[in-house]
């Protein structure tokens, strides 16, 4: 990582609250997949930076930006081009629901 990111970095606790505001579920146990290097973390163990005029998380392997949150007065901005993917864990009981057959 470079100086900056190491010097500034917060882990992606930092970020949780306001993508889960976004999202409408708690997004520290979702896996994020680098769209650059193809590595995937829990959202929690990516780098957030909340210092800027906006959210940022970045990927703990290779630094790229994943995501990025910008709030104005009047909406919010978000962009997860960064991203290849995000796969988000359902609830126990609807991941049992779906193994039934015939629902």
């Amino acid at each position: 990582m470079t100086e900056r990111a190491t010097s500034h970095t917060l882990d992606g606790n930092a970020a949780a609250g306001l993508f889960t505001e976004i999202f409408g579920i708690d997004v520290s146990a979702v896996s994020v997949t680098c769209g650059e290097c193809k590595g995937s973390a829990a959202f929690a163990e990516q780098s957030a930076f909340v210092a800027g005029p906006g959210t940022v998380l970045r990927c703990r392997g290779c630094d790229h930006v994943l995501a990025r949150v910008v709030e104005t007065p009047r909406e919010v901005w978000l962009d997860v081009s960064g991203s290849a993917s995000w796969r988000f864990p359902l609830p126990d009981s609807k991941a049992v629901d779906s193994q039934q057959p015939g629902q």
